[in-house]
């Protein structure tokens, strides 16, 4: 399958998931409220396929227009009811009832959310460990002093073991705080605490990766250049790059470390490259053309490859962190409760200014997320579906006349 046909099935089977649940939700609680469910619709125009099931013959629906769905009940502001079905219909309901098949839309996303976390938590996920690479020159990160190869053990005095823990925590801390307390450790095996200037993400008004502003990285270990994976039908494969390739030059520049290759990649968007590849001791001349992605508004390169790794360097980089049953499920709903509320607290400072407005994303960045999350694998796939099911739950909740959240305001 080719990159861009990847990414769409990605992001389609992303939004007809979220559009059957949020969608389904309505349906349940209408079912519980006694009302009568006309048609259930994935999609809106002329429907592409429709059956009828069940003793209310409700119709089951896709239509041609895939971006979203509906739940069409029997109400008298919409057509004539017969009198025997006016106790069934939505418009007849006691206000309570009302706002409870309103909300169960936006309910059914949160849940879906905590659903994903709770079975990823429990059957435990693979995670980068919160080890730190040297940090940008004249950075937040190195006036606090942070040195290459730092483990993050606290920050603000709770306890972290994956790099999205870190981050997650910081990006909370830097909507209410100028400064953070860290705790490392460093290569020396010592205990070291700095105190991080976080105001700088809130004074660019959260553009861009607000641990980049800050001048935080993930450790990158020098690697040989050699190819350890290579996807198929990306531009790495294209080109006829193989598995175990090293790439030794590239349009005549010596090429060090792997972390050479992926700068000049990044930078190549669009451009062919020259590369000189030893394979089997043989030299070889392979033009590779790096395409293009977006990547938070900017157009970075990438090829489709992966560097050669080995189990040591694996097991010093990477941690797999699993929980109980029970804790797992704490966590999940602790963990949608804190994205939820913060989802909502930067859309608050979006209205009054405090955020940018380009942080908004749009079908075409969140297709890309989702094709990119896709390629890293399903546990990174299922916290992108998480995560956009909450962006969709707080947003239908929001007082908006067409929304959820503006039927609701109304039933109040």
């Amino acid at each position: 399958m080719s990159g861009f046909l990847f990414y769409l099935a990605a992001f389609a089977l992303i939004l007809g998931i979220l559009v059957v649940v949020h969608e389904f939700g309505h349906y349940l609680a209408a079912r519980l409220a006694g009302v009568k469910v006309l048609r259930f619709s994935v999609g809106f125009g002329r429907p592409l396929w429709a059956r009828r099931f069940g003793l209310d013959g409700t119709e089951w629906a896709i239509g041609a227009f895939p971006l979203g769905g509906y739940v069409k009940m029997l109400d008298e502001r919409e057509g004539d009811v017969p009198p025997a079905d006016l106790p069934r219909s939505f418009n007849r309901q006691p206000v309570q009832w009302r706002m409870l098949v309103v909300a169960a839309g936006p309910v059914a996303n949160f849940l879906l959310a905590i659903v994903l976390y709770w079975g990823l938590f429990w059957h435990g996920t693979e995670e980068f460990r919160p080890v730190l690479g040297a940090p940008a020159i004249a950075s937040p990160a190195a006036a606090a002093g942070f040195e290459d190869g730092e483990l993050v053990r606290q920050v603000a005095g709770e306890q972290v073991q994956t790099w999205q823990e870190m981050r997650w925590l910081l990006l909370q801390l830097a909507s209410e705080q100028d400064q953070v307390e860290i705790e490392v450790i460093n290569p020396d095996r010592e205990i070291a605490v700095r105190h991080l200037d976080v105001s700088a993400v809130r004074r660019s008004g959260w553009e861009g990766d607000a641990l980049d502003r800050l001048g935080l990285t993930l450790y990158r270990p020098r690697l040989r250049p050699v190819l350890g994976m290579v996807n198929p039908g990306s531009p790495a494969d294209d080109a006829g790059l193989r598995v175990g390739d090293e790439i030794l030059r590239i349009d005549d520049q010596e090429i060090d470390s792997w972390a050479d290759v992926v700068r000049t990649v990044r930078q190549s968007p669009g451009k062919e490259l020259q590369l000189e590849v030893l394979r089997e001791g043989a030299l070889l001349a392979v033009n590779v053309t790096p395409a293009a992605v977006d990547e938070r508004g900017q157009d970075v390169g990438r090829i489709g490859a992966a560097v050669s790794d080995n189990g040591e360097l694996r097991a010093a980089l990477m941690i797999t962190v699993s929980y109980g049953f029970w804790p797992a499920l704490t966590k999940a709903v602790a963990e949608t409760w804190d994205k939820s509320e913060f989802t909502l607290l930067m859309i608050g400072r979006m209205i009054t200014g405090e955020v940018s407005w380009r942080n908004i994303s749009g079908p075409v960045t969140i297709a890309d997320y989702a094709g990119q999350s896709a390629r890293l694998g399903i546990d990174y796939y299922l916290k992108f579906l998480a995560l956009v099911s909450i962006s969709l739950g707080v947003l239908n909740l929001l007082p908006i006349p067409i929304l959820d959240g503006g039927h609701l305001l109304y039933y109040l």
